[in-house]
């Protein structure tokens, strides 16, 4: 179960890599149905980076996978990917920057993180789903 004080360490280590890199971030942590958490916006972060991430962390925690690795698999032509998004009532973005969150071996929830490039969202996104699973 993912709990808040959970939540807080992936938050905590995604802001930090964030940080390290350069850039400003919005982090949402939902639990492993998809219900939010936890979202904490950087200063200076853009205007849909709260929406964003959550739906990145929502599609982590629907597909049990990174969005990183769904978006990858999008472009090899299974139409589910491209329609998933208008068959559910809660939005998803299935692009790089939502990872599952585990703590001894099973999925707890997802973290999604919006504000920089797909890539420095993955991995802002993975160091925070690190900083748990090292618990």
């Amino acid at each position: 179960m993912i709990t808040l004080e959970k939540a807080r360490i992936a938050t905590r280590a995604a802001q930090t890599k964030a940080q390290e890199i350069g850039i400003s971030i919005t982090v949402s942590i939902v639990d492993q149905s998809g219900r939010l958490i936890l979202t904490e916006r950087a200063d200076g972060t853009g205007f849909l980076t709260p929406e964003t991430s959550k739906a990145k962390a929502v599609a982590s925690a629907a597909f049990k996978r990174t969005t990183k690795h769904i978006a990858e698999n999008a472009g090899t032509g299974h139409t589910f990917w491209s329609i998933v998004s208008s068959a559910v009532t809660e939005p998803l973005i299935t692009t790089p920057g939502g990872v599952p969150l585990t703590h001894s071996n099973t999925i707890i929830g997802a973290i999604g993180c919006a504000g920089g490039t797909a890539e420095q969202d993955h991995e802002c996104a993975n160091a925070g789903a690190q900083a748990l699973a090292n618990i």
